[in-house]
């Protein structure tokens, strides 16, 4: 459940007791198109729901998911098509027997009877793919499944449906085809398009989220597709953001566990056959040799470095920075080579990290008094999920009355004290912990905070009190005769 609940969560949605009103009478779907597009870690789904209101002031309209494709979902968002502002949506629980769940979202303005509204809900799916087979020599292609339910469930009757699954390549190993589906299309129930495979169209599909309806004609399908890029999970990130205001600085560092989710390596690794494939262009999409990652304009002090030590098989093309309250629309590029090829079934630990200056992340609000910094929650690596992720932006020393605004809802949070050199009661620190991060959370986190005046003078007090009594020590030591025998002086 832990992963239902994370994404529920990451869209601050209010759990409710379950119940089981009759969807049916408010509303019915002219049609629904579900469109999957298939990657590696993440599988992006965009539904489109053609609706129809059937009574006066229909304000609210129920999304049924199962509960299978729930757990795997790590991000959610419902619009009206061509809008960009999403709308509410609040978790409704379960029906009674059934391995589902209601999503009820809530429309801006209620609808009239006949009135007609296209909502778009998209969701970004987490560990929903697996490779097969399991294991792949050097050389050799890389095959993944995906599997999926045949109908999209609803508590109202829909018109017509059809499902796209699309691969990233044409080369589409298998496919399932569904049966017992007679009576809702005459056609062939499955049909290959390139790179497309598409069920339906299915015509007259009544309410799906009944016990009946499930047992009779709910299936699943499963696409067996080739995948020409690397598998990636990010196993932990451990982001930690340092604010100074004394240098004017925001210091980010990342501590990240990356694996290859890919086939694992059948056989022992080559070099030189590794070699041999990156000169002629045909390198196996199960090995990493580099990736790219995008950070902030203006970043200076960039280190990378492993367990080894520094990896000096990179490139950084930094970003001008820009005046704050202007468009920014450029990033600096970084690209990451690891000391080794990250094979399938292969782990890489590596730390990565940049100063940047506080102005162009941070500002002060003289109406409250407060800083207000933002700090992004992860750097994205492209096409990786985030299992596991903690972020800590630790405050200046001294700081107080500190809040934050999330993106999204933490698994858990809370404030400690961070204690480095040079401190006298430590900095207050912020730690948020997250599961199944996304592209879609690569968001800011804002924390504000005051800092009192005596609170800048504390270091440079704590210098010079410590460089005082030092020099004083040293004076006393200088006076004091600790010899215990003296030597007499001579007459003459």
């Amino acid at each position: 459940m832990l992963r239902l609940w994370n994404a529920i969560s990451c869209l601050l949605l209010a759990s409710a007791a379950a119940a089981s009103p009759a969807y049916s009478l408010s509303f019915e779907n002219t049609a629904i198109v579900r469109t999957v597009d298939l990657g590696g870690s993440l599988v992006h789904v965009t539904t489109t729901f053609a609706v129809k209101a059937l009574k006066e002031a229909a304000s609210v309209y129920t999304i049924t998911l199962p509960e299978d494709e729930i757990f795997n979902t790590s991000w959610l968002e419902v619009k009206v098509k061509g809008t960009h502002q999403p709308l509410t949506v609040t978790y409704n629980g379960a029906p009674v027997d059934s391995k589902s769940h209601n999503l009820d979202v809530s429309l801006e303005k209620p609808l009239a009877a006949g009135a007609n509204i296209n909502l778009v809900l998209e969701t970004v799916q987490t560990h929903a793919t697996w490779p097969w087979p399991q294991k792949a020599a050097q050389d050799e292609d890389q095959s993944l499944k995906y599997e999926t339910s045949l109908f999209v469930l609803s508590p109202y009757s829909t018109s017509v449906q059809r499902t796209k699954l699309k691969s990233s390549s044409p080369r589409i190993i298998s496919y399932t085809t569904p049966e017992n589906v007679e009576a809702f299309t005459q056609e062939n129930p499955v049909t290959k398009s390139g790179a497309t495979v598409t069920y339906g169209p299915y015509n007259n599909v009544p309410s799906s989220t009944n016990q009946e309806f499930l047992q009779e004609h709910q299936q699943h399908v499963v696409l067996h597709y080739n995948y020409d890029y690397p598998v990636l999970e990010i196993l932990k990130l451990k982001r930690a953001a340092e604010i100074s205001h004394w240098g004017a600085n925001l210091n980010i560092q990342d501590d990240i566990v990356l694996h290859n989710a890919g086939p694992e390596l059948k056989g022992q690794f080559s070099r030189l056959q590794h070699q041999t494939q990156s000169f002629y262009g045909r390198g196996a999409p199960h090995v990493l040799p580099l990736f790219t990652v995008h950070l902030p304009p203006g970043i200076r002090n960039t280190y990378y470095i492993d367990q080894i030590g520094n990896v000096s098989t990179s490139h950084l093309r930094v970003a001008p920075s820009v005046a704050r309250g202007l468009k920014n629309t450029q990033s600096s590029v970084m690209e990451l080579k690891p000391r080794y090829p990250i094979m399938g079934g292969w782990n890489y630990t590596y730390t990565l990290g940049w100063d940047a200056p506080l102005g162009d992340s941070g500002s002060y609000d003289s109406k409250t008094g407060k800083y207000i910094v933002s700090v992004p929650v992860m750097t994205e690596v492209p096409g990786a999920v985030v299992n596991d992720a903690e972020i800590s932006i630790i405050l200046p020393e001294g700081a107080t009355d500190v809040d934050y605004v999330a993106p999204f809802t933490a698994l858990s949070n809370e404030i400690s004290t961070h204690v480095t050199y040079l401190d006298t009661v430590g900095r207050p620190m912020v730690t948020f912990k997250y599961k199944n991060l996304t592209n879609k959370h690569a968001k800011p986190i804002y924390v504000s905070y005051r800092v009192p005046v005596f609170a800048h003078l504390r270091k440079p007090l704590a210098v010079s009190t410590v460089l005082l009594t030092l020099f004083t020590f040293a004076m006393v030591v200088r006076r004091v005769d600790l010899t215990i025998h003296k030597t007499p002086s001579k007459k003459m």
